[in-house]
């Protein structure tokens, strides 16, 4: 048996289809492979395929905002995005891979034409799928209300000490003393840690290299490791029900002094008495794992928040491109829908020559992939991190070989290509990264805001404006005048970019304000760049679900625009010379009539070598120049 009557079979018993059905299902095919950190879809996107899991995991996770809750993960065998087969309706969860995935993907259209072909076989498929969805659902009801049922508090103190006293914390509480401290001390964004998903993995991620190669380098017992790595592998699971209440305590504002210290010791409280619980003792009984001795070993804040911070922007930044990709391909298909409609460019807002809507559309989707390109080159930058330095980059407190093997751990359980800096001194002290990050995400931002400009202004009237495209209606625009109707949705892109070009002036100061040894403002870093990704993330599938599928071109106007152009008299250079094409332009602003006429009143072209030069068909692109 090879490997794809293997999974034929174990999708037939996972899914109690006919293998025959998941055959013919799976003979239309294509094979996608998706590299670790993949978005293979997005929440609020159309579905656009249904698909087979042929290797890796994928989670379904549901939450744009950063705070995430994982509803299922799919392993070999199963089905995904297949309510693709039901309807056509969004996605209402995000499908994602840690560690890569390869797929059997059914574009939407061949599921149509098998839903054609074959009537019998693709809707006895999708009675079963039907099932198997609401089964899904009535699952996740049940596992969301448990979560919800064990974040309740359960009453009762327990007492933690620290240098500067004691004090009491609520006993179901995975944070402990410092956090504590932390949360009065900063009341400042009200977001806290937990919010950014991604943020709170890389730690677990970095905890988790760290516990591996204090084990293996005798810092501490095994013991403590494997309690410290359950821990963190609990806190990856990305929404499963311990996750979720792990993450929960995660407490800290996001803004805070100290260099990142607060975020440090939250994740180091949060996994130490998590991992105290594994060890079958009580929260704060830190004699058996300490936050600070075990979970913190050969490690400071100095070298674990830039370290966690670069992960998480790098792995926000991965979910930012795949919504722009999203964006750029509704862009270039909107290209090929309007590739006939001939429309009048525009330069400094005045008529200038002949362009399809086309090419304009197509300039927009090129904008969005060097968008996208850039970001990803840049997000290489990230991972190259200070792990091993502890303090000031000098690795004080870590024993000999701990630098190389943390950063060797944090790339294998991470499964990117992270290594260490140059230089740990100076990755401990320069900010250069994050600057470079965000000024290409301020330049993805200018792009995208500037594409939003023209959808605005070439679907301004419908009566009064340009009037060329037709945005699709989402809500009604105004309290006081009936039937407008407003481009709400670039606007509120428009808003967000320029948020993200008001984050990259913080983030530029944040970054110049380091001094000697550390900079003491990487908190407002991680801040910007995280919230601003997320943002541009949000705004792109927005922008493509909610205004670019819908897009529809008013033809008919846009070549009425063109044939009483003066823009026209352009094509007339190479044949009449400069100077008696601009008397023809004035002429017909002065009595309004059309450029064609008045070439042909004043004898200068024939009509057949006019028709030839103002075709606005061969207006579009370059042409033989003949004396």
């Amino acid at each position: 048996m090879d490997q794809l009557d293997e999974l034929i079979e174990t999708t037939a018993a996972a899914t109690g289809l006919d293998p025959d059905d998941v055959r013919s299902f799976s003979a239309t095919a294509e094979r996608r492979e998706y590299p670790a950190g993949s978005t293979l879809f997005h929440e609020a996107t159309p579905r656009e395929w249904a698909g087979i899991v042929v290797e890796g995991e994928i989670q379904i996770i549901s939450g744009l905002t950063g705070h995430e809750v994982q509803l299922a993960r799919l392993g070999p065998g199963s089905l995904v995005s297949e309510v693709a087969l039901v309807d056509d309706s969004l996605h209402t969860a995000t499908g994602r891979t840690r560690d890569g995935a390869v797929v059997l993907a059914v574009p939407h259209a061949t599921l149509r034409e098998l839903a054609e072909l074959h009537p019998d076989r693709y809707y006895r498929i999708v009675a079963r799928v039907a099932q198997l969805i609401a089964h899904r659902m009535r699952s996740v009801s049940e596992r969301l209300a448990a979560a919800i049922a064990a974040q309740q508090p359960l009453g009762g103190i327990r007492t933690e000490h620290d240098s500067l006293g004691t004090r009491e914390l609520p006993a179901e509480a995975y944070y402990g003393v410092q956090t504590l401290r932390a949360m009065e001390n900063f009341p400042i964004s009200g977001v806290k840690l937990r919010r950014f998903g991604h943020l709170v993995s890389a730690l677990a991620y970095v905890k988790k290299a760290a516990a591996l190669a204090n084990a293996e380098l005798g810092a501490i017992t095994q013991e403590k490791a494997t309690a410290i790595i359950g821990a963190c592998d609990e806190l990856l699971e990305s929404g499963g029900s311990t996750a979720q209440r792990l993450c929960e305590d995660f407490m800290v504002d996001m803004v805070q002094g100290g260099a990142g210290t607060s975020t440090n010791m939250n994740a180091n409280e949060v996994i130490a008495n998590r991992g105290l619980e594994l060890m079958g003792h009580r929260k704060g009984e830190y004699r058996y794992l300490h936050p600070n001795d075990d979970v913190n070993c050969s490690q400071s804040t100095n070298d674990v928040y830039p370290t966690a911070v670069k992960l998480g922007v790098y792995l926000s930044l991965q979910d930012a491109a795949a919504a722009l990709a999203e964006l750029r391909n509704a862009l270039r298909a909107k290209a090929v829908e309007f590739g006939d409609v001939i429309k009048m460019g525009r330069t400094q807002l005045q008529d200038a020559v002949p362009m399809t809507l086309g090419q304009e559309f197509g300039a927009y989707a090129v904008m969005i992939g060097e968008a996208i390109t850039h970001l990803q080159r840049i997000g290489q930058d990230l991972l190259a991190v200070n792990m091993g330095g502890t303090a000031i980059g000098t690795g004080i407190t870590s024993p000999p070989g701990y630098a190389d093997l943390v950063t060797r751990n944090l790339a294998e359980i991470t499964g990117l290509p992270i290594r260490q800096a140059e230089n740990l001194v100076e990755a401990t002290q320069d900010s250069g990264d994050f600057v470079a990050v965000s000024g290409t995400l301020k330049r993805a931002a200018v792009q995208l805001s500037k594409i939003c400009n023209d959808l605005r202004l070439l679907s301004s009237g419908p009566r009064a404006g340009l009037g060329e495209i037709n945005l699709p209606a989402v809500q009604p625009g105004s309290s006081i005048m009936p039937g407008k109707v407003n481009p709400v949705i670039p606007e509120v892109v428009n808003q967000v970019c320029f948020q993200l070009i008001g984050y990259d002036m913080t983030v530029t100061m944040a970054a110049e304000a380091s001094q000697l040894e550390l900079n003491m403002a990487e908190p407002i870093m991680a801040y910007d760049l995280l919230m601003g990704l997320m943002m541009l993330r949000n705004a792109a599938i927005t922008l493509t679900s909610r205004c670019i599928a819908g897009i529809t071109a008013n033809r008919d106007h846009c070549r009425d625009l063109v044939a009483h152009s003066i823009g026209l008299v352009t094509a007339l250079v190479p044949k009449l010379g400069y100077e008696q094409s601009a008397a023809i332009a004035k002429e017909a602003l002065r009595t309004g009539g059309s450029v064609y006429d008045l070439v042909l009143e004043r004898s200068a072209l024939s009509k057949d070598e006019l028709d030839e030069l103002l075709s606005p068909e061969k207006m579009t692109a370059p042409r033989s120049r003949t004396l």
